[in-house]
């Protein structure tokens, strides 16, 4: 994924930055019910349309539990998650309307909880974010690096 990490000031709001994201990755997906079974082999990676939905709603979660433990003075929990790395059976399973309108559903809501959290931090909080790591606006401006799963598998029209 792009390294978003010197990126401090977007045209996007932070909002704007997370449900664009989402947005981009939905509309793609939308084309994998075409998909041929066969991964895009891409970088050092390989991804499907359910492994890039995956890490998708992973990364929006791992981030968001991030930003709650930075706001309630906690320590962030480190994820075990095996991200990008493993491709799993699952993940090379047809892409149906069913997991289109899944996909739907998961990612549409955890944008929606993104969307409220952050409309809720002045710009200070935004900016100038307790604890260790990239601020809250950093942090929504990396998340919407996240296309480039979506973007690896493309558009299957």
């Amino acid at each position: 994924m792009s390294d978003t990490r010197t990126v401090t000031t977007s045209t996007l709001t932070p909002v704007d930055a997370v449900t664009g994201m989402v947005e981009h990755v939905l509309g793609l997906a939308a084309t994998w019910t075409h998909w041929d079974g066969e991964p895009a082999h891409v970088d050092d990676r390989v991804y499907t349309p359910h492994k890039a939905i995956r890490r998708v709603a992973d990364h929006l979660v791992d981030h968001l539990a991030e930003l709650e433990a930075r706001l309630a003075g906690e320590e962030t929990q480190p994820d075990h998650w095996h991200a990008s790395v493993i491709t799993t059976e699952a993940d090379r399973a047809p892409f149906t309307g069913e997991d289109l309108d899944e996909a739907r559903s998961r990612l549409t809501r955890l944008a929606r909880i993104w969307a409220n959290r952050l409309d809720a931090l002045t710009d200070e909080q935004l900016d100038q974010s307790p604890g260790e790591g990239w601020s809250f606006r950093e942090l929504a401006v990396h998340l919407g690096g996240s296309v480039y799963y979506a973007d690896a598998v493309g558009d299957l029209s």
